[in-house]
């Protein structure tokens, strides 16, 4: 098979690795996953029409492996099996009669001549058959994988002679094989799909398979959609076909503008390169989709159009209760108090974000008791990143084998984009634990993950910022230096300064003129409170001011009023977990924290723990 020399996504290269792997013979059974319902750029070397078009993968793939010496075979589910050429059908036909038969061209002329029209009547029987099986192959796959799998044994069919019943090799592509060969435990499987299971195990298993030169190439979107009976085999190999990169999208931008008329062109709210850079993480499809709506209307395409194109494309791509694009409105100017955590993360945790390479940070955890404003500090983190912010939902499925998918979707994803920030609330319920009292689901997801936290190939790329107030339910594997336990910071409740800055902050709500003697009066109405405590008080002030003026002892009174909920406990017990597994002192409530500190801490634990808080 000729290696490709055109381009596709990140110019072919995973056309040139099918085709190492098929041709030195490494593997007989190729799975091609990943973007596999995209566009791919076809260089035609045609100057008087068209020296570039974009087509479907199989399309892509039979212009690219028509070569001499190959019969192409494409099958998909809801249609016939297609042979590139019309002779090459004739060709299959005569080997696969010869196989039946046993006999080389010339014993069946001699065969012809002693039984006459006997043995005509009899090879046009088998030439039915076979022409009736391509029939039936059409919407059974139980049928097609069959037929295909006789057609590679006919292929190396060697006459007594020694002579080839078919002097080319077979090369099948097998659309949607995950429709046809879906995951699922073999006892929940019907009869048919376990015939075309074992159909095809013994089929890619076979020696005689593995020994000859055809090939079988199954399209799937995910190899875990696959079942893992087949995608299993080690003598199955896979290439993932990537997203389009930003010379991929940049290309296609440039020869979709080229075809449009003067009074179409596109009008950018800037280059034609901030567009591509932008549009990281969308398909060909989907950029294709996006530049045809604003040619057809012919009004600027915004960046807040392109981000919202994003956002939708990805949330289709992983599912609307896996992930969420976002861009938080707020920044580290509208945290109101955290002044020694805002210069940490103003001095340090930034500028470690921005890097790239070694000196990148990968992440951060981020641990305090429920209420104390870590979502809200993060997204204004995220937003001075200015960078692409996805927060994470729901990374499990209640499917079989769906879990996989969508990790396999969410890595995909993670590398087509440029810069982005992974942003996981109540991480502890997202992630498990890999020990053997885990889920074997839980373990692999929360391994993959790790694995991914600490690729160098993400570093400086993807920064994962996991939000918790269980820090200690937190894998130790992913609380490890080398992932987020380079970083894990408190948000504690707010003391001294800060404290008075959320008193001004409320009060603020509804009178500028409270005086220090009205924010110690109010100091002593609220202690105990929490930034999300001090922001409830203020939407309550900012709806009593709605009907009239309020005054200090207004406040006082509404503060009196309200009775804390029974979390106190709780809240310590997180708190502590959150000065344990500091790491750093800088971001303690006393820098000059001893040993003696840290062990009357982990006695106040295990004495809530004694009580069944955790």
């Amino acid at each position: 098979m000729a290696e490709a020399t055109t381009s596709g996504p990140v110019g072919a290269d995973f056309l040139r690795r099918a085709g190492r792997i098929l041709n030195s013979g490494q593997a007989r059974t190729l799975i091609l996953s990943g973007q596999i319902h995209d566009l791919f750029r076809l260089d035609t070397g045609d100057k008087s029409a068209a020296p570039i078009e974009y087509v479907s993968l199989v399309d892509f793939l039979r212009r690219q492996w028509e070569v001499p010496g190959k019969i192409l075979v494409v099958y998909e589910l809801n249609g016939p099996l297609r042979f590139a050429l019309p002779t090459d059908r004739d060709k299959v036909k005569d080997a696969w009669l010869r196989w039946r038969t046993g006999l080389d061209a010339d014993s069946l002329a001699i065969e012809r001549m002693l039984r006459g029209s006997r043995f005509d009547r009899e090879r046009d029987a088998l030439a039915d058959a076979f022409d009736e099986n391509l029939k039936s192959a059409i919407g059974n796959p139980t049928v097609a994988f069959e037929l295909l799998r006789q057609m590679c044994l006919c292929s190396r069919f060697v006459d007594p002679d020694g002579r080839e019943a078919l002097h080319e090799d077979l090369l099948i592509l097998v659309e949607a094989a995950d429709l046809a060969l879906p995951e699922s435990q073999v006892a929940s499987l019907g009869d048919a799909d376990r015939r075309r299971l074992a159909i095809c195990h013994d089929w890619f298993s076979d020696p005689g398979f593995l020994e000859a030169r055809d090939s079988v190439v199954l399209l799937v979107e995910s190899r875990s959609l696959l079942h893992h009976r087949i995608a299993r085999l080690p003598q199955v190999l896979e290439v993932e076909v990537p997203a389009p990169d930003r010379e991929d999208r940049l290309t296609y931008l440039g020869h979709f503008e080229a075809a449009l008329p003067d009074e179409r062109k596109l009008r950018l709210w800037s280059s034609r390169g901030e567009l591509a850079d932008l549009t990281a993480g969308l398909s060909l499809h989907a950029l294709s989709q996006l530049v045809k709506g604003a040619s057809h209307t012919g009004t600027e395409l915004r960046r807040r159009d392109v981000v919202d194109k994003v956002g939708a494309f990805l949330a289709s791509q992983l599912g609307d209760d896996v992930v969420e694009l976002e861009k938080p409105e707020h920044d580290l100017g509208d945290v109101v108090g955290f002044s020694n955590l805002k210069r940490f993360l103003r001095s340090e945790l930034l500028p470690r974000f921005e890097m790239s390479g070694p000196g990148a940070l990968p992440g951060a955890a981020v641990a305090g008791p429920i209420g104390s404003g870590k979502t809200f500090i993060f997204q204004a983190v995220a937003a001075e990143l200015d960078a692409v912010v996805l927060t994470l939902k729901n990374l499990r499925s209640q499917w079989f084998g769906q879990t996989d998918v969508i990790f396999e979707r969410l890595r995909r994803v993670l590398e087509a984009l440029g810069r982005v920030v992974i942003f996981v609330d109540e991480a502890d319920t997202q992630f498990g634990g890999v020990g053997a009292g885990s889920h074997e689901t839980e373990r692999r997801l929360t391994g993959k993950i790790q694995a991914m936290m600490s690729d160098p190939k993400l570093r400086g790329r993807v920064f994962w910022l996991l939000m918790t107030a269980r820090i200690h339910r937190l894998s130790p594997d992913i609380r490890r230096p080398g992932r987020v336990g380079d970083l894990i910071i408190p948000i504690l409740d707010p003391v001294g300064d800060d404290r008075r800055a959320f008193l001004r902050w409320v009060i603020g709500a509804v009178s500028k003129e409270v005086d220090d003697a009205g924010i110690d009066r109010l100091d002593l109405e609220t202690r105990g409170y929490s930034a999300a405590a001090f922001a409830a008080l203020r939407s309550q002030l900012k709806a009593r001011a709605a009907r009239g003026r309020v005054e200090l002892d207004d406040v006082v009174t509404l503060v009196h009023d309200q009775l804390p909920p029974d979390i106190g406990d709780v809240r310590r017990y997180q708190t502590l977990q959150a000065l344990l597994n500091c790491t750093r002192r800088s971001l303690l409530p006393n820098p000059d924290v001893t040993d003696e500190d840290r062990a009357a801490w982990a006695d106040e634990l295990r004495s809530l723990e004694a009580r069944g808080i955790s």
